[in-house]
Order: C-alpha cells, then structure tokens, then sequence
C-alpha cells in the first residue's frame, strides 16, 4: 500500500508524530532520518529529498520503512555505548582514595579495584586515567629520587664551575 492509498488521517498522525520528535532534542542522524520520513510521508519524490538532504533513495526507503514498521524508535539511533565498569560513585570514591594516599603504585590500584569492586580492566590505560582524573601522575611514586647522591652533585658541580671559568678566561 502507498501513501495514495492510505486514509489522511494516518498520515496526519504518523506527520504529527515525526513533527514531535523533530522538535525534541534530537541528534542530528536522527533528525535527517525524521525529515526525510517526513517528507517522504508527505509525497515529496525520493529524489527531491534526496537533493535537499544529501542523502540516497535508498537512506529514504529504509528509514521510512523502520518507521513503518517500529514507529518513532525505528528511526533512533540503536548504539547508546557501552555501559562503565565503575558507576558514578564509585569513581568518585576511588578518585578520593587515591588523593588520600601518600604515595601511589599502579599495582596496588589494580589490587584495590578488584577487592572493592570487582573490576578488572583489559589495558592499564584505564587505571592510567583514574590517576590523570585524581590529578596524580602515576610515576610519582616515591618522595625523594633514589639516585640522588649529595657527594656526586657537590663534584659535579665542582667540574661544571672549573669549566666554566676556564672557558669564560679563554
């Protein structure tokens, strides 16, 4: 059945229906979805709609038939991201642990997160950026280098000085 054969007033509905859903906030690959129904539903040609949206027949056809079919939810987008390991909450909690903390070690977050929360994540990317989130780098693991040598400084800077004047003389 096309559009000349079914009554006005579905299609008046189904043209109320979209008008509703193009007035909400709406992402833009559903809004170009929307109009193109809209338009198809109000007999505008395929290639006149296409022309005015930049989009193909066949983006036409499909999508009018998605709503055809399932209604306004036809035509949303289907993907909506994966959901988080750690809810709001708990990122917030662990973000706080970690500024309460004197000194900070990757493993001892991952052992943390597996106890409390029973998350482990596939790349430590992710626990990277739980520091970065706590503004903590991740390196910053001890409160004084280990190599540091006062008596190796106070030579070093001895030589640089001898070199120094030495130049600065020439």
């Amino acid at each position: 059945m096309n559009n000349l054969q079914r009554p006005q007033k579905y299609m008046d509905k189904e043209i109320a229906e979209l008008e509703s859903f193009i007035k909400s906030d709406i992402d833009a690959r559903e809004l170009k979805r929307a109009i193109a129904v809209r338009m198809a539903i109000s007999g505008n040609i395929y290639h006149e709609i296409s022309l005015t949206l930049g989009v193909s027949n066949f983006f036409i056809g499909y999508w009018k038939k998605q709503f055809k079919t399932k209604g306004i939810e036809g035509i949303k987008l289907g993907h909506k991201g994966s959901k988080g390991y750690l809810t709001a909450l708990q990122n917030t909690e662990v973000i706080e642990w970690l500024k309460n903390k004197e000194y900070w070690n990757l493993d001892e977050l991952v052992t943390y997160l597996e106890q409390k929360f029973g998350v482990i994540y596939k790349l430590k990317q992710s626990y990277y950026e739980l520091f970065d989130w706590a503004k903590i780098s991740w390196k910053k693991t001890q409160k004084t280098n280990p190599k540091f040598d006062k008596e190796l400084v106070k030579k070093r800077r001895k030589k640089l000085t001898i070199f120094y004047l030495k130049t600065r003389l020439v």
